[in-house]
């Protein structure tokens, strides 16, 4: 194919001649109504909304700018919401806007009169800031995303959505339903149905909870322990006849000497809470009900009531009459408006919506790349911020499906709390306080030892640099709200208890596994000396950040979301990378959650962190290929000295008194390179011309070659310390490399791999063959080591997307960008932006007739930056170009020029089915993505298969899942066996088939997915 029939010809803009259908004037128009008769905006508010709105029209109208569905109506009311949120949080002077009447509209409201969801704002929020950055740092500073708060603002509502579906599920396991008549005085009809009075007393009691006694944004933990305390109270207080359990009958309760039942015990022993903690918060909640509501509380020691028979009363409270009658209206009505004066005030989500059951303000769809789904009635939370589906704990025992009593609870029988991502936050929790809570807050015995065995004794620095950091990272109190800034006048972020448990925490685990290293670096280097690891700066710093990061991963914050730790220790994500899988290795106990966070983290590293602007992988690469320094250079890449701990105690205002002084070499008025290394005050980072005088020193004679991205195993340097040592020195594995060249091998490394997971992904959607799979493949590695520049600053998956289209195109497949786009937005990671917003760093003067703009659709880089690239690589795909070899490598490539050798396309996990019984015929095999929309689709009849012999059709998924529970755990001899025929299934042979066609022959017979010509 002709390089000129490469071009994008049969792909249409997704918003071809948007400005045709929106007439601007009539727009501003339309909105000015808009904000004076259904939001009464004032002058200044109103003058102010509009000034953005022009600002910004033509941006978000610009060709392509595909928000939403791209019709005109949905991008006119998402611009219109964009613009009333951001005046609302933001203002010219930066102060927060006070309460009155005339501009008190929470963010419900801008949803309600622009008909915009919940769900459809934070999905399309991100396009706005892409688009308008820089005009929202010049009307309110550079600051502007933190004050907006918009990343906390949708963790808090994902973590909502999980605990109202947990706290509903629990509750009717609790309490029975009442009749209606009998509750209508505080029942509400909403559209999911019927909701209790109770049940819904319950959840306000919460919300004011949080607004008065937790912060604004809490930690996910902290919120269940508060509804946990909750249930205690409606157990307590919810008349008895409404009860579905019996305290007498159920072996699931905790009992006294007197047989009578420890409520409290009991719920931390479902709910896998704290017994303290849980105290704690219910004293609060008891607090609250005095406060607010201005009931007199009593010693429920001292109460002779029927609701508290059976039950020890000691150290517990019980308030006489709160739901009975006239009293439970009153409460709710009072209750009800207090929530109302502080979301006044606040002017955000209403959270009352949960239990309103508002579906058109809640919206359909998913949050968190596919994690949090939405849809109709059927709200599905039972998977949030990672990618991959929540699973036990791998300390935790598989649990089996109980069976409910005829009464419709399982607290009387054997309740084992379900795994969603509430329970398993819990869980997770309980890892932390039994294998991390009990270590000392120093260093061991042994870990002393190490840090005594340095050529000089650095037990000072480590204590002074572990309290600076993680004092950073969990600020006291009374610096909370410095370190959200803004518009936050509530309580502070974080109570000081709970600052100094998290920090404890991350502290024992730094310790932990610090130790542990060590150890091994002793079994490997055979040396107990190990100055060059322990005297490392930025070595600690990232052992420090993983272990924060764990701790606040464990308890799902809000406000301090990744990579806040990035932020507060001075690394980047390239230097986080180095320890992420060391530490999985050395700590043994680590739950398998908090492995797949992790294992999320690396992927986000890869993907895109690691090539942003500021990355001190870019340090590395200008060392390692020096070719690409002019373009480094020139677009600002090079991330900046690593503040030292000084800096990072001012900044934070971190007192360091008490803590042992620096030495000598880490004293302020030194910096610091990104790898520890002390620097010059006086040397210019951003000037690589000594960077390359110093690797030219160390570097071996050969000339500059192109770094290979397969063979790495050989080369892997076995010694951690070589991963943090100075770019610029020689690898103590030998091999001629610079400690750079090694970096970024195995980094390359990584990226073809993942690159590799992703395009088999897509690929298995497209339904493309085994030939078109390598050549994707190939394609993407030679970019890699030969168009490197088309990485920086970019998403990996941009890349990817336009190779499939190129190879498509030089195949002469009828493939079209919209159908490989189409495609893409069902993979798990998937976010908008990423096709919408490519990063193309054209300056301020014209290009092309534009001006102006940073960031552009996928289809406009691929005609304008990714083919002029690209071209020559495409050209040795096709017909005229050099032929493949049956291993998918080119001919070409095995030149002595220096090019490396590509890869073939790796072996990836296993997708055959799985024993995982050995005394039963019992398989399970992974769900391959390509089968994922099929079962998730609303016409399906049910969302589980089950293997070999059914049940009966159609049955829910826990009478079916019971049904086979039932069958392993019976003694009697299952005749028949599993039939591994059907083609639902995936065997070994067919796996390896499409991987590696057999006998050297491709598999380019394979069907193509052809799209009809677009109209």
């Amino acid at each position: 194919m002709s390089p000129a029939n490469m071009d994008m010809e049969d792909v249409k803009p997704v918003i071809s001649s948007i400005n045709s259908h929106l007439d601007v004037s009539v727009l501003e128009s339309r909105f000015s109504d808009l904000c004076k008769s259904e939001l009464s905006l004032d002058e200044n508010m109103l003058r102010e909304a509009m000034t953005l709105l022009k600002e910004s029209k033509n941006l978000i109208l610009a060709n392509n700018s595909g928000i939403g569905c791209g019709t005109s109506e949905e991008i006119e009311r998402a611009l219109f919401t964009f613009v009333l949120y951001t005046v609302k949080k933001l203002n010219a002077s930066g102060e927060v806007k006070q309460e009155n009447e005339d501009n008190g509209f929470t963010l419900c409201q801008i949803l309600r009169v622009t008909r915009l969801s919940v769900v459809e704002f934070f999905k399309e929020m991100p396009q706005f800031f892409v688009k308008t950055g820089h005009i929202l740092s010049k009307l309110y500073g550079v600051d502007w995303e933190k004050r907006l708060e918009v990343k906390e603002l949708k963790a808090n509502f994902v973590h909502l959505s999980l605990l109202s579906k947990f706290y509903k599920r629990a509750y009717l396991e609790f309490f029975l339903t009442p009749d209606v008549s009998d509750d209508k005085h505080t029942a509400l009809s909403s559209n999911t149905g019927y909701v209790s009075g109770y049940h819904r007393f319950g959840w306000l009691l919460f919300l004011a909870l949080r607004i008065h006694a937790f912060s604004r944004f809490k930690d996910l933990v902290t919120c269940t322990n508060g509804l946990v305390s909750i249930l205690a109270i409606l157990i307590l207080h919810v008349p008895v006849r409404l009860r579905n359990f019996s305290l007498c009958d159920s072996p699931l309760f905790v009992r006294k000497c007197n047989k009578d039942v420890d409520l409290i015990a009991s719920l931390c022993k479902i709910y896998h809470s704290s017994e303290e903690e849980l105290r704690r918060t219910m004293e609060k909640a008891n607090n609250l009900i005095v406060d607010i509501l201005k009931k007199k509380p009593c010693p429920a020691s001292e109460c002779k009531t029927g609701n508290l028979n059976n039950i020890t009363t000691d150290g517990l409270t019980y308030f006489e009459g709160l739901m009975i009658g006239e009293s439970l209206s009153s409460s709710l009505l009072i209750l009800e408006n207090d929530y109302d004066d502080a979301i006044h005030n606040m002017g955000e989500l209403d959270e009352r919506m949960f239990v309103d059951g508002e579906e058109s303000l809640l919206g359909t769809g998913s949050l968190s790349g596919g994690a949090m789904n939405i849809s109709g009635t059927k709200r599905k939370f039972d998977a949030m911020a990672s990618p991959t589906k929540t699973i036990t704990s791998c300390r935790s025992p598989p649990r089996t499906p109980s069976v409910k009593p005829a009464n419709g609870s399982i607290i009387g029988n054997n309740l084992t709390m379900a795994q969603t991502p509430v329970s398993t936050a819990m869980t997770t929790a309980k890892w932390l306080r039994t294998f991390i809570s009990p270590l000392p807050s120093k260093p061991s015995a042994e870990l002393e030892r190490f840090l005594s065995s340095c050529d000089r004794d650095v037990n000072g620095d480590i204590t002074r640099r572990a309290n600076i950091i993680l004092e950073a990272i969990f600020p006291n109190s009374s610096l909370g709200e410095r370190c959200v800034g803004g518009s936050m006048k509530c309580a502070n972020l974080m109570d000081s208890i709970w600052e100094e448990q998290r920090r404890m925490e991350a502290l024992k685990l730094y310790y932990r596994v610090l130790e542990a290293m060590c150890r091994a670096e002793l079994r490997i280097l055979q040396d107990s000396n190990l100055t060059p690891l322990l005297t490392n700066e930025s070595f600690h710093r990232c052992m420090l950040a993983c272990s924060a990061e764990l701790v606040l991963a464990t308890h799902k914050t809000v406000t301090m979301l990744f990579p806040a730790v990035l932020e507060r220790t001075g690394i980047t994500a390239f230097d986080l990378s180095k320890v992420i899988e060391s530490f999985v290795r050395h700590e043994e106990t680590l739950p398998r959650e908090l492995k797949r966070h992790l294992n999320s983290l690396e992927e986000r590293l890869l993907e895109s962190m690691a090539w942003e602007k500021g990355s001190s992988m870019y340090n590395c690469l200008i060392v390692a290929k020096p070719t690409l320094a002019s373009e480094i250079n020139r677009l600002g890449l090079l991330a900046e000295p690593m503040p030292s701990l000084d800096a990072i105690a001012m900044q934070h205002n971190v007192s360091t008194g008490g803590l042992p002084p620096l030495p000598p070499l880490l004293k302020h008025e030194i910096s610091l390179d990104r790898n520890g290394d002390a620097r010059s005050p006086k040397r210019v980072y951003g000037d690589c011309r000594s960077v390359l005088a110093e690797r030219n020193s160390f570097a071996s004679p050969m000339k500059d070659r192109l770094l290979p991205v397969s063979s790495l195993k050989s080369k892997l340097p076995p010694p951690l310390q070589s991963a943090f040592a100075s770019p610029t020195r020689p690898n103590p594995a030998g091999g001629g490399e610079t400690c750079a060249e090694t970096g970024i091998r195995v980094f390359f490394c990584k990226i073809v791999k993942l690159a590799a997971i992703r395009i088999r992904s897509l690929c298995e959607r497209l339904q493309l063959s085994q030939q078109v799979l390598e050549n994707i493949y190939c394609l993407i590695q030679q970019i890699l080591s030969q168009q490197t520049a088309l990485f920086f600053n970019r998403h990996i998956d941009q890349l990817i997307l336009c190779s499939f289209y190129g190879v498509a195109k030089i195949s002469k497949l009828s493939l079209t960008f919209k159908e490989i786009v189409h495609n893409y937005r069902n993979q798990p990671q998937c976010k908008p932006q990423v096709f919408r917003g490519v990063f193309v760093g054209w300056p301020s003067t014209s290009r092309n007739g534009k001006t102006g703009q940073m960031h552009v659709d996928i289809i406009t880089f691929y005609n304008d930056i990714f083919i002029p690239a690209v071209k020559p690589l495409l050209e040795e795909l096709g017909p005229a170009g050099a032929t493949l070899k049956t291993n998918g490598v080119p001919e070409d490539n095995n030149n002595a020029d220096g090019s490396p050798r590509l890869s073939p396309f790796p072996s990836l996990p296993d997708m055959s089915p799985k024993k995982v019984s050995a005394a039963r015929n019992v398989y399970v095999s992974p769900l391959r993505s390509s089968k994922m929309n099929a079962l998730n689709s609303h016409g399906s009849k049910s969302y589980y298969a089950c293997v070999g012999e059914s049940t009966h059709a159609y049955q829910s998924p826990s009478k079916d899942l019971t049904a086979i529970n039932n069958r392993l755990n019976s003694n009697r001899k299952v005749s028949g066996k599993l039939n591994f025929d059907d083609v639902g299934l995936v065997s070994d042979s067919l796996v390896a088939g499409s991987l590696y066609p057999q006998n050297g022959t491709s598999t380019s017979n394979a069907p193509l997915k052809c799209e009809q010509a677009d109209p």
